[in-house]
C-alpha cells in the first residue's frame, strides 16, 4: 500500500511539474516580465480549483490546452425559460452563451448567471450536473455494482463461504450491524434503520477513498462539498425527527430536571430544542471540514515544490523530496481518516436514532 501511494504521489508531482515546465516553454517569446507573471504559480487558485465544484471536469493541462470533460448545464430563468446546453459553450468560464456566463466576482463567484438587457445580473435556477454531482453518480453506480454482485453471489450460493466481492462487503456489513446499529439503537429496532446506516457508511467511505485518487473518474471532492454533507445530515435529521416517540419529545420540552431550570425561563427545554438542529449541523461541518482539510494540506505540500522552484530550480528539486515524503505520509493518514469519518457519521446517526426511539426506563 505504501509503495502504491508513493508511486501515485510521485506521478502527480511529475505531472504538475511537467505542466509548469510546458507553460514556461510556451511563453519564451514573451517579455521577461510577462513570462514571470503568466507562469507564476498561485497556490490558492490551485487548491481552490480542486476542492470547489465546477461545471466541467478538468483532467489535465498541456501548455495552454485544457483537457476537460464538459458536463450538461440545466438552467431555468424567469426571464428566458428553460435552457439545456453543454458547459463547453462557456469556454472554460471565459465566454458567454445565450447571455449566460460564469461569474468571476462575488456574490455569485463560480456560478452561472444571466446578464439581462439592462446589464444587471440574475441568478437562475441551476439544476446542472456539476463535477460533484457527476462524481456522486459514479460512486453510486460503483456501489450498485458492488452490492448487486454480492447479492447475486449470495442468491446463487447461500451456504458457501464468502468469495470475491463478498469477502470485502460481508465483514463491513457485520461490523456496522453488530458494533454500530445494535448497541446504539437496540436489538429490537436496529433492522429498521440498518439499510440507511449501511448506505451512508459506504457512500461516504467510497467517496472519501475516490477523492484520494487524482485520476479520472476519481479525484472529485464529493464529501468535501458542504452541500453533499448537508444533504446527508438532513436525511439523518428527518429520520430522527419522524422516528421520535413520546418519551423523546417529552425529554426535549419537559425534561426531568429541577423546576427552576424550566420556570420561569425554560432554559433546559430551550437548549434541548436547539440541540435538535445543532446535531445535524455538527454532522455536516465535521465531515466537510475533515475531508477538505486533508485535500488542502496535501495540495499545499505539492505547491511548495513550485513556489520554491520559482525562486530557484535547485530549491524546487530539494523541496520536492520532502514534499513527496510528507504527501505520502498524509495519503496513508487520509486512508485512515476516510474510514473513521464514515464510521463517525454512521455511529452518530445511529445514536440519534437510538435516542429518538428509546423507551422510558
Amino acid at each position: 500500500m505504501i509503495k502504491k501511494a508513493g508511486i501515485l504521489t510521485i506521478f502527480l508531482s511529475l505531472l504538475l511539474f511537467n505542466v509548469y515546465a510546458n507553460n514556461n516553454l510556451a511563453n519564451t517569446t514573451k517579455t521577461e516580465q510577462e513570462t514571470s507573471e503568466s507562469t507564476k504559480l498561485k497556490p490558492d487558485e490551485v487548491i481552490l480549483d480542486h476542492i470547489v465544484d465546477a461545471y466541467e471536469w478538468h483532467i489535465f493541462t498541456i501548455g495552454h490546452t485544457h483537457i476537460s470533460i464538459p458536463l450538461p448545464v440545466i438552467l431555468y430563468s424567469e426571464h428566458s425559460g428553460l435552457h439545456i446546453f453543454c458547459s463547453s459553450k462557456l469556454h472554460h468560464g471565459h465566454g458567454k452563451y445565450l447571455n449566460f456566463r460564469i461569474q468571476e466576482t462575488k456574490p455569485y463567484k463560480g456560478k452561472i448567471v444571466e446578464v439581462l438587457p439592462d446589464g444587471s445580473i440574475y441568478r437562475p435556477w441551476d439544476l446542472s450536473i456539476s463535477k460533484t454531482v457527476f462524481a456522486a453518480f459514479i460512486s453510486m453506480l460503483l456501489m450498485l455494482w458492488i452490492f448487486l454482485a454480492a447479492a447475486k453471489r449470495y442468491k446463487q450460493n447461500p451456504l458457501s463461504p464468502p468469495k470475491g466481492i463478498q469477502s470485502f462487503v460481508e465483514p463491513v456489513i457485520f461490523f456496522i450491524k453488530d458494533e454500530v446499529a445494535k448497541p446504539s439503537i437496540g436489538e429490537k429496532k436496529y433492522e429498521k434503520y440498518l439499510p440507511f446506516l449501511l448506505t451512508i457508511f459506504f457512500f461516504i467511505w467510497i467517496n472519501n477513498m475516490m477523492g484520494l485518487i487524482p485520476i479520472f473518474p476519481a479525484g472529485a471532492n464529493v464529501t468535501g462539498n458542504i452541500t453533499v454533507t448537508g444533504s446527508l445530515a438532513l436525511f439523518t435529521f428527518l429520520i430522527t425527527t419522524f422516528s421520535g416517540n413520546k418519551h423523546y419529545w417529552k425529554e426535549i420540552f419537559n425534561p426531568e430536571v429541577p423546576w427552576w431550570l424550566k420556570f420561569p425561563l425554560p432554559l433546559i427545554p430551550l437548549i434541548e430544542f436547539t440541540g435538535i438542529f445543532i446535531k445535524p449541523i455538527v454532522l455536516m461541518i465535521r465531515l466537510f471540514a475533515n475531508i477538505s482539510a486533508g485535500h488542502i494540506v496535501m495540495l499545499g505540500f505539492f505547491t511548495l515544490i513550485f513556489v520554491f522552484g520559482q525562486m530557484h530550480p535547485a530549491l524546487g528539486y530539494g523541496v520536492s523530496v520532502f514534499s513527496v515524503l510528507f504527501t505520502v505520509f498524509l495519503s496513508l493518514l487520509e486512508l485512515l481518516v476516510a474510514f473513521i469519518q464514515a464510521y463517525v457519521f454512521t455511529l452518530l446517526s445511529a445514536i440519534y436514532f437510538g435516542m429518538a426511539t428509546a423507551e422510558h426506563n
